[in-house]
């Protein structure tokens, strides 16, 4: 038996994950940007630089997805980090649900 690999694809899923992951530290520093003016840490100039990099990274991002074609693998991606992290919140917030559902399933 062999095993064939697509080149191609794996490529492209990995290219996909790192843009996915791009994202999320991307989402990351834009939370902290806004923590940051809100509670009047920087100068209206240092807001403005900041936002034009966030702005620049939003467009350098989507055109690396647009040109490579992994829209839709990043999105893919994204998708199954979110529902990732839905569940570990879902069980840090519910803890007794999932002692009942670990329970339910010996």
């Amino acid at each position: 038996m062999s095993l064939t690999i697509d080149e191609n694809n794996l490529k492209q899923g990995l290219l996909g994950l790192v843009i996915a992951l791009v994202e999320v530290i991307r989402d990351a520093l834009r939370i902290q940007a806004i923590r940051r003016m809100e509670s009047g840490l920087l100068t209206e100039d240092e807001m403005n630089r900041l936002g034009e990099a966030l702005m620049e990274l939003d467009i350098a991002i989507e055109e690396i997805k647009r040109e490579q074609g992994i829209t839709e693998s990043v999105k893919a991606v994204r998708d199954g980090l979110d529902e990732i992290v839905d569940d570990l919140l879902d069980r840090m917030i519910n803890p007794e649900r999932w002692r009942e559902e670990v329970e339910h399933e010996r």
